[in-house]
């Protein structure tokens, strides 16, 4: 089979969810998600696509290492030990397996994103 690259800009479907709906995720707001996932690995360990969130605050989904690019918008990253790191459009970071914290979109925020999942995390 001929693999081909995956154009980030052009349309596909998206999923929207409430963050709400997955019980004790939410710290703060009613942050509301659009994903559009535009590559998933043949065994589903491995998912990259684009993201845009409402403001809001939820505890960070654990068990996977997540690649970010800021398209745009701001949003900050929490750790259990209160250490802030803020991020903004053209911002790219990684976020290890293990990170335990909190997200927080400060305003209206558009990623991409590449994830590694270690489980059969809840989000995928």
């Amino acid at each position: 089979m001929i693999q081909q690259v995956i154009d980030f800009q052009v349309a596909a479907t998206t999923a929207r969810r409430r963050l709400a709906d997955l019980p004790g995720r939410v710290v703060a707001g009613d942050p509301r998600h659009d994903a559009v996932v535009r590559h998933r690995g043949a065994i589903g360990d491995f998912t990259a696509g684009t993201w845009t969130s409402s403001p809001g605050r939820w505890r960070a989904f654990a068990d996977r290492d997540e690649f970010c690019v800021i398209v745009s918008g701001h949003v900050r990253l929490i750790a259990e030990d209160v250490s802030v790191q803020s991020f903004r459009q053209g911002d790219a970071f990684l976020i290890p397996n293990g990170f335990h914290g909190d997200w927080e979109v400060v305003e209206t925020t558009t990623k991409h994103y590449v994830i590694r999942h270690y489980d059969n995390a809840e989000e995928r």
